[in-house]
């Protein structure tokens, strides 16, 4: 194909492309490399995992395995939509692009109102820790303190926000990597003072899966959960130096990042304690580990990681909410006064999605028990829809793709449409578990709601704007 046919027909592609903001691009290869490392890695991980051990045994090993595979699947399809139609707006645009833009807008939204709940909750988490450090203060005020850190951060320049994040993502991905090494060697017996436990408490205590299907199920959705973050890197590539090569290079390693950091955490931990130990939930696995393992201070080391890494959340999630509402408002689909780019930075976006954030904040101090309860099972299972629009709009897009425009598939996702099918019905299968469980059940219905609602308005306005 000559150059001017080709761009012939990748401007036949993109004749009907939704606007998107004119941002900067002042992110750099190792901003996004390091942002694409780190971003796997969350609080969810270091804290939340405990519990997910506590009902699966050794199982949880397969459970981190099985929900990885399916992240891995969606990555993919992700990486190849953004390789192609670089966008800050990511599965927004592609849903737009590929189904309609009532999908885009469904999505958008409700992925928009997931990272500001997140936002709140990471703050709320993040004060925990440093109360308990400076009693002093309130834990409000810490709360208030990291926004605005981050407001600012986010405020200014792309570049700030891309250098917070490759030192926090390096910090988190240095401590797991301890983490891993100190482990592996207490396996193979080479710490002194430390037994090597062999294959014992995989075997023992109940067996590999102790508590069944039953048990293996709740530590599935519990890990389905903890994968929250590999978003942020296809929205962040497009304000890279090179948003097609940063997003390949970033799909292409998720595979082992998935594998080393989640299932090889869950493993190392499994083998070396039994399951059974009321410290993994209680303490947390990382805390639990180490304390066994005779590391001294262990307990405050992984407080300072889980801080890092619920600032470095914090500070991804307000990044992520601005570009995804600015996106939004750009393609006609929210009040134009949110998408405002003033140097090359959506500011307005970004001061409402760290409002919103801390307003969430609030509301968990003062109605607990209904408003901000009702937020929390909101956004319980709306990643599961997000990546429910990304399968359908690959699903979409690649046929348009190999039709007008085949160099643009510089990302292709394996075996299409076969692993694209099976990702949904994997989908399908959490969905059925999560109506099983009676507290998934109700995250499910409330997000459910959010989402049909979301539709409905989305349809709504679609007709509307063809009528004009």
């Amino acid at each position: 194909m000559s150059g001017n046919s080709a761009q012939s027909t990748a401007e036949s592609v993109d004749e009907q492309a939704p606007a998107e903001p004119s941002l900067s691009h002042g992110l750099k290869q190792r901003h996004l490399s390091m942002i694409a490392l780190g971003g796997v890695i969350g609080a969810g991980l270091f804290v939340g995992s405990g519990t997910a051990i506590a009902a699966a045994g050794p199982s949880i090993i397969l459970a981190y395995a099985i929900s990885g595979a399916l992240v891995m699947l969606v990555m993919r399809m992700l990486g190849e939509m953004a390789a192609a139609y670089p966008a800050s707006g990511s599965f927004s645009v592609h849903a737009e692009r590929g189904i309609g833009p009532w999908a885009g807008f469904t999505a958008g939204w409700s992925f928009w109102f997931l990272l500001c709940v997140a936002v709140g909750l990471e703050g709320i988490g993040a004060a925990q820790i440093t109360h308990g450090w400076v009693p002093g203060v309130p834990e409000w005020a810490w709360v208030a303190l990291f926004m605005l850190l981050f407001t600012v951060t986010n405020l200014s320049a792309v570049k700030n926000f891309g250098e917070f994040e490759f030192w926090f993502a390096a910090l988190k991905v240095g401590a797991i990597v301890i983490f891993l090494v100190i482990c592996v060697l207490a396996i193979l017996g080479v710490l002194p003072d430390v037994d090597a436990p062999g294959m014992s408490n995989l075997t023992g205590h109940g067996g590999f899966m102790p508590n069944g299907t039953e048990g293996l199920i709740v530590g599935l959705l519990a890990s389905v959960f903890a994968y929250g973050g590999l978003e942020t890197v296809t929205i962040a590539a497009a304000e890279s130096e090179h948003p097609v090569q940063g997003v390949a290079k970033a799909v292409r390693t998720a595979m082992w990042r998935i594998a080393l950091f989640y299932v090889g955490s869950m493993a190392v931990v499994v083998v070396l304690l039994p399951w059974t130990a009321k410290e993994i939930p209680s303490k947390g696995p990382y805390v639990a580990t180490l304390d066994y393992l005779g590391v001294p201070a262990a307990g405050q080391i992984m407080n300072v990681v889980i801080l890092i890494a619920l600032l470095s959340a914090m500070n991804a999630n307000i990044y992520g909410a601005s570009r995804m509402s600015s996106s939004l408002v750009a393609r006609g689909q929210g009040p134009k006064v949110i998408g405002k780019v003033t140097n090359g930075v959506p500011r307005v976006a970004v001061l409402m999605s760290a409002v919103f954030g801390f307003v969430c904040v609030l509301l968990s101090y003062w109605r607990p028990d209904d408003v901000f309860a009702w937020l929390l099972n909101t956004v319980g299972a709306i990643i599961l829809v997000v990546w429910f629009f990304v399968a359908v709009s690959q699903l979409a897009l690649r046929r348009k793709l190999e039709r007008e425009a085949p160099e643009k598939l510089v990302v292709k996702m394996w075996a299409y449409p076969y692993l694209t099918i099976l990702a949904l019905v994997g989908m399908a299968v959490v969905f059925v578990l999560m109506a099983r469980e009676h507290d998934t059940r109700i995250q499910l219905y409330f997000s459910g709601g959010l989402a049909i609602i979301l539709a409905i308005v989305g349809y709504a306005r679609q007709k509307m704007a063809e009528k004009r």
